[in-house]
């Protein structure tokens, strides 16, 4: 990871996480599987000029997907880490912001 751009994946939209993020001040992203979370927290701050309070990470192990089709083939989606930024209250990202 050379840059601050390669550790930031892509935001998880969920309804969860726009609970999350409304209630909260929490953001959740997918990020590089080598991140730390003193790279994480770096990232963020100078990304999305915000102030970050704590990041928590969590390994999201592969799960098993059938096809419609045919139900005995078995597919498998990739595991990924991912990273749950709480931010002060007064600061927000706009990018998880719904229409207003």
């Amino acid at each position: 990871m050379n840059t601050i751009y390669e550790i930031l994946r892509r935001p998880i939209i969920t309804e969860k996480t726009n609970y999350q993020n409304e209630d909260l001040h929490q953001y959740v992203f997918e990020v590089a599987s080598g991140a730390t979370k003193a790279m994480v927290k770096e990232a963020v701050e100078k990304i999305f000029d915000v102030k970050v309070v704590r990041v928590n990470m969590m390994n999201m192990p592969a799960k098993k997907k059938r096809s419609l089709r045919n139900r005995r083939t078995v597919s498998r989606r990739k595991a990924y880490k991912k990273a749950i930024v709480l931010l002060t209250p007064e600061d927000t990202i706009p990018m998880f912001e719904g229409v207003k």
